[in-house]
């Protein structure tokens, strides 16, 4: 589903690791039940996502694959293969999980839009040439979602009738 960047630890943070790895190991505390964790993912699932912002996490998606759509011709010559609607489900998703665990019952374009580069940064296959020119994916994404507008989605209508059905 992602593909998180993480950069190596400082001196003191891999101190840190090697000294919890080759020391006695803690017990071991449950911090939620699997009752508490289904229930916190059928509340992610009760998320509201208004269709504006799913069409944004498909034009997202789209344009990685024809980025001429947006204005950005001159990158697919980087692009061998763009992001497959696996992106826009999981742009989704990801939104949705990050909405609820900031507070919310609705995701808003900015859910979906922190979660992109970690959502498409592995499913878009660089050519020859991007790897070359020393093009990360990231480039190519942070150009591509500069173009598309963000939509105004109006969720706290929505969110208030829902929760109340």
């Amino acid at each position: 589903m992602l593909k998180v960047l993480i950069d190596y630890p400082t001196s003191t943070e891999e101190f840190v690791i090697v000294e919890r790895m080759t020391g006695m190991l803690k017990s071991v505390q449950k911090v939620l039940t699997i009752e508490q964790l289904l229930k916190l993912q059928k509340e992610t699932d009760k998320v509201y996502v208004d269709p504006a912002l799913m069409e944004y996490a498909v034009r997202m998606v789209t344009a990685t694959r024809d980025p001429a759509s947006v204005d950005l011709g001159d990158l697919k010559k980087y692009i061998m293969f763009g992001a497959s609607p696996r992106a826009s489900i999981n742009l989704i998703l990801t939104g949705k999980a990050l909405a609820f665990v900031r507070g919310r019952t609705y995701a808003l374009p900015q859910d979906v839009l922190d979660m992109a580069l970690d959502v498409m940064r592995h499913r878009v296959v660089l050519s020859y040439e991007a790897l070359s020119d020393n093009i990360t994916s990231d480039t190519i994404l942070e150009k591509i979602l500069d173009r598309i507008p963000i939509p105004v989605v109006p969720l706290h209508e929505h969110a208030s009738i829902r929760n109340s059905a």
